[in-house]
């Protein structure tokens, strides 16, 4: 019998010698991460400012994840918008959905194309403002995103400090707390809305897509679904307390937080996604001691259940290797995770290129009997060529790294975005006490059931 390979599998098999272009890239497009984030802001609706292919892509991969249906407009380029530039499509665009759609807000994402081409996007929205100020128009934000410059997490984090540069306002400061956790599952941001209701803690969350992207069943089809930031909140954000960013390579970079810090002095504070005991601790100790209160009795107990958790599985995983890949943050997140529970994260990859993937990686490692392979600016044929020798028992990360776990004979634990070959991806919880409780679960069935699946005997019994 011939066995057929698909056509990813192919092109991962013929990693040439001299190669040197970019196969089944490790990161998505920028104004995907912009539009995720737009769709985190309540009644606002994504619009990417370039071809109708790019907004098609966008909505295959957000739909396929989510599960759930998503509008992402286009200004629809062409041959001649290409040349002359797409100031006309861009404001027909806006037209359309105002008139479609009512929105409250529309998020513009410029691509690789309107931005090679040098299309003045703050010139055309200006325009636009004065041909229509005698009329109630919507806010308008704009990101400049093209792809060529970062990946769907650049484009999610600059599309938060366009949001928060066109809206937030100055004024007394309250006591409320931001919270811009980055590109997290929709059952992330439930579960951190709940630890900060628990605290008593008044808080925006920018973005919230927790309803948004993952929402109810509807009797009646909704153009913009429910749920999200308000306006009205973003707009608080310059008179809050302080604001917390999950993400330790966006110290000292340009991002929502540092806006408003240097703004309206809001005073910030850049910690690791809270993954693991070691960076859940550092979360809930900066909420004790922002807020003065203890730690609630329900996350202290899931803390015990979950070093409980480590005893009981510890036999499983000591020793074990894997590879994870993805954004870098979550990478840094996950490689420190897996250091702390025994389990060698022997190759971290990504595919943005921070320049100091590294640092972040190496500076969440307690434990690590060896320095693990770090690699940035890479896809995954290369992922593939490096880790074949590298004895590997695990592989963690998006959908997009199945062939690797299948080709190396090693199971795939599921995590991050996106994930398209299985159900529920949204819903999958990574943060906290609770979140990290069942990515143990999960990383300790996969290597049990690997272990029955080679086995002769098949135990039933472990």
């Amino acid at each position: 019998m011939i066995k057929t390979e698909t056509k990813e599998e192919f092109n991962l098999e013929i990693t040439s010698r001299n190669f040197t272009s970019t196969r089944n890239a490790c990161k998505l497009c920028a104004p995907l991460g912009a539009s995720i984030a737009f769709r985190g802001i309540e009644g606002c609706i994504p619009l990417i400012h370039g071809s109708q292919g790019c907004s098609t892509y966008i909505r295959r991969y957000v739909i396929s994840h989510f599960k759930e249906p998503i509008d992402i407009a286009s200004s629809n380029f062409s041959e001649q918008s290409a040349i002359f530039g797409g100031g006309d499509n861009l404001k027909t665009a806006i037209d359309n959905l105002r008139r479609q759609y009512q929105p409250a807000a529309i998020g513009i994402s410029t691509t690789c194309l309107s931005e090679t081409i040098g299309d003045d996007v703050e010139l055309y929205i200006d325009q636009y403002r004065k041909s229509n100020k005698d009329e109630s128009l919507p806010v308008i934000i704009h990101a400049s995103t093209p792809s060529y410059r970062g990946t769907h997490l650049e484009g999610f984090q600059e599309a938060l400090r366009a949001t928060v540069e066109t809206l937030a306002r100055g004024g007394p400061h309250t006591d409320r707390l931001n919270l811009i956790p980055g590109f997290l599952s929709a059952e992330d941001l439930r579960h951190l809305k709940e630890i900060l209701s628990d605290f008593g803690i008044g808080h925006t969350l920018l973005p919230d897509y927790s309803e948004t992207l993952d929402g109810e069943s509807w009797e009646e089809y909704q153009k913009l679904s429910a749920g999200g930031t308000t306006i009205e909140a973003i707009r608080a954000m310059g008179r809050a307390q302080a604001t917390i960013q999950f993400g330790k390579s966006l110290k000292g970079l340009n991002t929502a937080a540092t806006f408003l810090e240097g703004k309206f002095g809001v005073q910030s504070l850049t910690l690791g996604i809270p993954v693991g005991i070691r960076e859940t601790d550092l979360f809930f100790k900066a909420l004790k001691e922002w807020s003065g209160l203890e730690i609630p009795q329900k996350y202290q107990q899931e803390r015990g259940r979950l070093v409980d958790a480590y005893i009981d599985g510890h036999k499983y995983v000591y020793g074990k290797r894997a590879i994870i890949y993805g954004e870098a943050d979550f990478v840094a997140a996950l490689a420190s995770w897996l250091d702390e529970i025994g389990i060698v994260p022997a190759l971290c990859a990504t595919g943005a290129c921070t320049g100091k993937f590294k640092e972040t990686v190496l500076s969440g490692l307690k434990n690590c009997p060896e320095e693990p392979l770090i690699c940035e600016d890479t896809d995954f044929a290369d992922m593939l060529d490096t880790c074949r020798t590298m004895g590997i028992d695990m592989v963690m990360g998006s959908s997009k790294g199945y062939f690797i776990s299948r080709k190396l004979g090693v199971p795939l634990v599921r995590v991050g975005f996106p994930i398209h070959d299985r159900i529920g991806g949204q819903r999958i919880l990574h943060v906290g006490y609770r979140g990290t409780q069942q990515l143990f679960d999960r990383v300790v069935n996969a290597l049990i059931e690997a272990g029955q699946e080679r086995s002769a005997v098949g135990y039933s019994y472990i």
